[in-house]
């Protein structure tokens, strides 16, 4: 098979790249980067250089592949009709990337037990978020969904907290990256307010290999939530403390004196409840992770590099 992975520089579509290389698949990858394409032609992935803006390059890329996984941009909604036209009536595997923030509760880092199920994204659910960009990427998981209906095998794979060692180009996890340069620059570890707030998390590998389940098994329109295990950031924090022997975790208020990070970002991501739980992927598409321990890979993990996003 002939895969377009758009972001293919990145933390996810790097990761996504090289295990469908590994299952015997041709790879053609977007980057907006002229410095990254020999590096990703070293990885034997095909380099094009373009943005999810080059509406000529997506179509066509999208048409002359014979599946796409979109990893660049989970809010880029030009790039996702540009790829839904391009493949409608083609039956080709589209495959979306979106994140669980939209499903995101709370803002103060205080813990919350709601569990969110896939049947919210069904079109009769009625459900949307409150924030205007959760609602935005919902109405865009939404719209890939129904090029279902256009003759295009459209699947949204919704991933939590993704943690783990980069799999192509060096990369990280954006919420454990900001963490880490936070204790870096401020010489103690933090987290939002008591840190009780939990998020689903999975291991970079299982994100990879669902993604080539999918583009093989996936029925039109499927979304998945993906995930194994839960952790707060209080746990996740401390553990980051330990392994880079700093003081901490300590609590931070958004909005308090000297900007820890960027009151929004850490009000809605850091600050945020998102549970969520995998059962299509489990129970459809056969999906079955191995690593369940964000803590664990911390304390295992070099952190050293954990700055570049």
């Amino acid at each position: 098979m002939h895969v377009f992975v758009t972001g293919a520089s990145g933390y996810i579509g790097g990761a996504v790249a090289t295990r469908l290389l590994e299952a015997g698949h041709t790879v053609t990858g977007l980057t907006r980067d002229a410095a990254t394409a020999d590096e990703l032609a070293r990885l034997g992935v095909q380099p094009v250089v373009g943005d999810l803006d080059d509406a000529g390059t997506l179509a066509e890329q999208a048409g002359r592949a014979d599946a796409v996984v979109n990893a660049a941009d989970s809010d880029h909604r030009a790039a996702a009709e540009t790829l839904v036209a391009a493949l409608a009536g083609s039956g080709k595997p589209l495959v979306h990337t979106s994140g669980t923030s939209i499903v995101g509760v709370g803002t103060s880092g205080e813990a919350d037990g709601t569990i969110f199920g896939e049947d919210l994204l069904d079109p009769d659910s009625g459900w949307e978020p409150e924030h205007p960009v959760r609602r935005a990427r919902l109405a865009l998981d939404r719209l890939v969904l129904a090029a279902a209906n256009q003759g295009v095998r459209a699947t949204v794979l919704c991933h939590s907290l993704i943690y783990g060692d980069a799999r192509g180009l060096p990369r990280d996890s954006v919420l454990i990256a900001a963490l880490v340069r936070q204790a870096r620059a401020g010489g103690v570890v933090r987290h939002v307010g008591a840190g009780t707030n939990r998020w689903s998390t999975v291991h970079l590998d299982d994100v990879a290999d669902l993604y080539l389940l999918a583009l093989h098994q996936a029925s039109p329109g499927l979304f998945c939530f993906v995930e194994n295990g839960e952790e707060s950031f209080a746990a996740i924090t401390g553990a980051i403390a330990r392994r880079l022997g700093l003081p901490g975790p300590r609590p931070w208020e958004p909005g308090a004196a000297g900007d820890v990070w960027h009151p929004e970002f850490a009000r809605h991501a850091l600050g945020s409840n998102s549970r969520v739980r995998a059962v299509r992927a489990r129970e459809q598409l056969g999906w079955r992770p191995r690593h369940r321990s964000i803590t664990g890979w911390i304390a295992g993990a070099d952190l050293g590099a954990a700055t570049h996003q």
